[in-house]
């Protein structure tokens, strides 16, 4: 297995989810999870604290955050706490975002020789302005030439470490580009390519074209595993995307803020199990003291309550529980301040309906910020300038 299964995992009965019967583990590299499911890299959240109350619910691959090769190269200080594992987390998946090839080798090199990780995802499909304004994330496929020469520079210097490509349909309606740098992502020897069906325009907006994944598989060799991610909030979203698209697993990102046991939801649903009964209040209340004390013992204990301030609401969504109490959580600053305001909630409570669907930023979608005159030539190999300056860590 990919990552441990949990012991304690809540049990129970909802009906009506069951495995679609092409499901199979899913192998990246020599990695093999019979969870065919990968949490997506979140800034600011998928630190190791998040991942390992994500890997107590349940199987799957677990990627930190994303890291600059840059930071990497350079041993940025933010970097270095960044890239924090803990001693059983396996595979260890680490993602890398940059823009030039010489300083991803640069950084894959440092990762296998001092086995900082066993997995390196590749991040080609952030849409916020900071990254594609400077050519990366979801602008970089554009570059066709540029992008396969940053996939090939991770895969040369991985040695027998796997590599993976993450990325969007395209810039906008008019630029696709998932076709072509699915491509070439497997002609330069990537292990697995994993597509957000939207465009950096969308951003998070909208509905996710899951008929895009559909076409990715169809135009891969059939042992490079594809991945959907968009628009995965429940098991039944999951098993719907494997049967629709033939998709060989997915990557959850937001479906998760405020709801970590839906891997464990995911791992059953996979296993054709029923559902674990969805969490009372208090249930709930118990696993947000568990992110706090892991925030905590991986940032310290003021910066990982002040961390888990932004989950409150996450957690909360549906419930109706008091504007005085929600408010004073979102301000807590100890783990005994926690604990008071948590026992006055009604423990009893059943999840609310309320609580289901998009969770986490949406925003709408809005004009892609690029480069100057980045559109010009999708053929040009060139480096953006100034675009590793920025090496802050992720």
């Amino acid at each position: 297995m990919a990552a441990e299964v949990p012991a304690g995992a809540a049990s129970g009965d909802t009906g009506g989810v069951s495995a679609p019967t092409r499901t199979r583990p899913l192998r990246i590299g020599p990695y093999v999870s019979d969870t065919p499911v990968v949490l997506a890299p979140m800034a600011g959240i998928t630190n190791a604290g998040f991942r390992r109350l994500c890997r107590e619910q349940g199987a799957g691959f677990y990627v930190c955050e994303m890291i600059t090769s840059r930071g990497m190269v350079e041993r940025n200080p933010l970097t270095l706490r960044m890239i924090a594992m803990d001693a059983d987390e396996r595979p260890r998946s680490m993602q890398l975002y940059g823009v030039d090839p010489v300083a991803m080798g640069q950084a894959v090199r440092i990762v296998r020789e001092r086995d900082l990780a066993d997995h390196i995802d590749m991040n080609f499909g952030c849409p916020v302005p900071k990254v594609t304004r400077k050519g990366g994330g979801a602008a970089l496929p554009y570059k066709r030439r540029l992008f396969e020469a940053i996939v090939r520079a991770a895969v040369d210097n991985a040695g027998p470490l796997p590599v993976t490509v993450k990325m969007r349909i395209g810039i906008d309606d008019e630029r696709h580009t998932f076709l072509d740098a699915g491509r070439r992502a497997v002609d330069a020897g990537v292990a697995a390519v994993a597509l957000h069906a939207r465009t950096a325009a969308q951003r998070y907006s909208g509905q996710a074209d899951w008929s895009a994944i559909t076409r990715l598989r169809d135009a891969l060799p059939a042992e490079v595993p594809v991945l959907g991610n968009g628009d995965i909030f429940c098991a039944a979203d999951a098993l719907t995307m494997v049967e629709r698209t033939a998709c060989d697993g997915v990557v959850v990102g937001r479906g998760c803020l405020g709801r970590p046991w839906l891997f464990g939801d995911l791992e059953a649903a996979f296993a054709g199990r029923p559902l674990p009964a969805p969490p009372a209040l208090g249930q709930v209340a118990a696993t947000m003291r568990r992110h706090a004390v892991l925030l905590q013992e991986h940032m310290g204990e003021d910066k990982g309550i002040r961390d888990m301030r932004k989950h409150i609401a996450w957690y909360l969504k549906g419930f109706p529980v008091g504007p005085e109490v929600r408010r004073r959580l979102g301000l807590v600053s100890g783990i005994d301040e926690l604990d008071e305001l948590l026992a006055q909630l009604d423990n009893d409570q059943e999840f609310p309906a309320e609580a289901d669907g998009p969770r986490g930023r949406q925003g709408s979608p809005g004009r892609v910020v690029l480069p100057e005159r980045w559109l010009d030539d999708p053929d040009d190999p060139s480096v953006p300038l100034g675009a590793e300056l920025e090496h802050s860590g992720g």
